[in-house]
């Protein structure tokens, strides 16, 4: 088979899953995410240690079952019973060689109309799978599966000789030599570049390996198949456009299958062969993470294939400025990054978008991004907890504006570690990354006004829709930058920290940098969700005629802000910057947007005539019953005011999503946004 001239997006992927005794629970919550990836090989390993072991073979009878009905299954026969091991341990080799291929035999008759193909062996020339010191020939390793491999073959399956790792081109010919090619129907080849630090010095690339396996199987079976039974690479440093970039590479390569190893991360409290937390790369190698959510390949797979796979990357492709000084957009697919990208580079600005895609379709704001402004835009898709990989974007940048985050307090909530790591760190690794440049570039940073806390100590009065201040300035003007911060909830401790990092870097370090507190942004190009954008989540769920869950009563205020005077608060304060550096100001839409939950829910219900199912749950922990930007001191500094009043906001919001969102176009051409 002709692999190397197929389309990639034709070609057929596998996964390798190792599941662990009694996993009943996890293998069924995987299977479904590898059938939406469209997986259609799946190799897992079949130990004869604990098949023999209690419960072992209740367990494999329930096991291979029930993959080999969604799957083109590949079960890898290895790991000898310690009573049955010459040296007392899984990794040698049987006293009586022949009991492996009784066991394949065994297998076969058990649960051989499960497979088309056995695996025998695994990675035989490392130590933790096949103890070679007792075996420095290979000559027993050679008699056990030739042996197996010829009766397997005669019993009508096709067998395939196990992967070394590292690659090794004279133990593959000394298979050769000793016959046990003869009687295999493919050879497995195992390589993980850019991940292992043991394959460094000896990774030449794979056509290198590819040519020199191929090379060796013509001269004793040329009939035999290569297949890249393990492949992967671990996102422990986040670089997660990585891993779908060596997954595209590892599918072109002139092999007849590919496995990728693996489909979920190994939990936190597993250990792996050498020992727990031997090695964190070991636990970063999935597609999708220990808890079942999915990483950026995962999610492409599961929305589009291998096409969608090559249109993101495709994305990411370089092209050449004629300027020297572009500006940085760290986030800049996201629903305000886009928008301010898309302002700066409307006036001739060349923009460097940087972005990891993490949230679902922010990759189509990216596009949007590409078709309106061709070779002005340069996107960089990398991560900021990954210092080294977004260093590069900001040797030439002029300026900054940083929008990336994780954006919910409910996520924060659940995942701590995971918050801190994207708004802390990430935030110092683009100040760093902007200082390490040394060239005098403004940052502007986009923070939160739950730097101010749950506000519970504000006395506020009840009405019958909303919740009001008893005190009659902030009732008037809203909350200013006076307001003592307190930080509560994950979220809002590490965009609090990250805040305070940007102003303290320029007392420090003498950047120029800025913060702006925002209240809720809404408008074009949002992608809203429950815990981040609910102006265009309930607008969304009322154009599709779906139920609204509330938190709260609804009673609560925000000011809620189009986005188009949000991008032209960033503008002008980066305009501004000499004037303004160092300082942080609350952004919203002021008194004259401020609005309850219930007031916006009963707006949306004119504006789409639809009547809205609504229910309410628990408050989630920070809710702030009364939030409103006293943007006054934005607006002595910079000039800026409020330009869109909320129901003209509202409505230019349902006129995007009817016409780009959902499938219905309700505009021939683009309204204007009206005062």
């Amino acid at each position: 088979m002709n692999m190397r001239h197929r389309p990639l997006s034709t070609k057929r992927f596998g996964f390798v899953e190792w599941f662990r005794r009694g996993e009943y629970e996890r293998t069924e919550e995987i299977i479904p995410g590898l059938l939406a990836a469209e997986t259609a090989y799946l190799r897992t390993h079949l130990s004869w240690a604990e098949y023999l072991a209690p419960g072992g073979q209740e367990w494999f009878d329930w096991l291979l079952p029930k993959l080999g009905q969604h799957f083109d299954l590949l079960p890898c026969i290895h790991y000898t019973p310690p009573s049955l091991s010459r040296s007392g341990r899984s990794s040698g080799a049987p006293k009586v060689l022949k009991d492996y291929a009784d066991f394949v035999d065994h297998v076969l008759d058990r649960y051989g109309r499960h497979f088309r193909h056995v695996e025998l062996w695994n990675e035989p020339n490392n130590l933790l799978d096949w103890d070679w010191r007792d075996d420095g020939d290979f000559k027993l390793f050679c008699e056990m599966v030739g042996g197996a491999a010829y009766w397997a073959k005669h019993r009508g399956w096709k067998p395939v000789l196990g992967g070394p790792c590292p690659f090794d081109p004279y133990w593959l010919n000394l298979m050769g030599e000793r016959g046990v090619l003869n009687v295999v129907s493919a050879v497995g080849f195992h390589g993980f570049p850019g991940t292992w630090d043991s394959e460094a010095s000896t990774w030449g690339g794979w056509d290198l390996h590819l040519g020199e396996m191929r090379s060796i199987l013509d001269r004793y079976n040329e009939d035999a198949e290569i297949w890249v039974t393990e492949t992967g690479y671990s996102t422990w440093r986040n670089d997660e456009i990585e891993q779908v970039r060596r997954f595209t590479r590892a599918l072109s390569v002139p092999a007849d299958r590919m496995y990728w190893y693996g489909w979920r991360d190994v939990p936190a409290d597993v250990p792996v062969q050498e020992g727990l937390w031997f090695d964190p790369r070991h636990y970063h190698l999935g597609a999708v993470d220990a808890n079942n959510e999915p990483k950026l390949l995962a999610r492409l797979l599961m929305e589009g294939g291998v096409q969608r796979l090559e249109d993101v990357a495709a994305l990411a492709k370089p092209s050449l400025s004629h300027k020297a000084a572009p500006i940085v957009v760290v986030g800049g697919s996201g629903f305000i990054g886009c928008n301010v990208a898309d302002n700066l580079l409307s006036e001739g600005e060349d923009v460097i978008i940087l972005d990891n895609l993490s949230r679902a379709g922010v990759d189509q704001n990216l596009s949007w991004l590409k078709e309106r402004h061709g070779d002005h835009v340069h996107p960089l898709l990398a991560d900021v907890r990954d210092l080294r990989s977004i260093e590069p974007a900001f040797q030439d940048a002029k300026a900054v504006f940083h929008f990336a985050a994780q954006t919910a307090v409910t996520t924060s909530l659940a995942y701590p570690l995971d918050d801190f790591e994207t708004n802390a760190r990430g935030t110092i690794n683009v100040l760093e990354a902007v200082r390490s440049a040394g060239r005098d570039a403004a940052v502007v940073f986009a923070s939160t006004n739950k730097v101010y806390g749950g506000l519970e100590d504000m006395e506020m009065m009840a009405l019958d829709d909303r919740y009001v201040p008893a005190d009659e300035t902030i009732r008037e003007h809203g909350v200013n930058e006076d307001r003592k911060l307190d930080f509560c909830t994950p979220y809002g401790c590490s965009k609090g920290v990250a805040d305070q990092y940007v102003l303290d870097y320029g007392k420090s370090y003498g950047l120029r940098t800025a913060v702006l507190r925002m209240s809720c942004v809404y408008g074009p190009r949002q992608f809203g969700t429950e815990d981040q954008g609910w102006v265009a989540h309930f607008m969304i769920r009322a154009l599709k005629g779906e139920p609204v869950s509330v938190y709260g009563d609804g009673k609560q205020v925000r000011d809620i802000l189009h986005v188009s005077d949000a991008v032209a608060a960033y503008r002008r304060v980066l305009e501004e910057i000499d004037k303004v550096k160092g300082r942080a100001f609350n952004l919203g839409g002021g008194p004259l947007n401020s609005v309850s939950v219930q007031i916006v829910l009963r707006e949306i219900e004119r504006l789409t005539g639809r009547r809205l199912d609504v229910t309410y749950d628990d408050w989630r922990a920070g809710d702030q019953l009364f939030f409103v930007a006293d943007t006054r001191s934005l607006h002595r500094a910079v000039g800026w005011d409020v330009q869109v009043r909320w129901r003209n906001g509202l409505r230019d919001l349902q006129d995007w999503l009817l016409e780009h969102r959902l499938g219905h176009a309700q505009l021939s051409q683009p309204r204007r946004v009206r005062a």
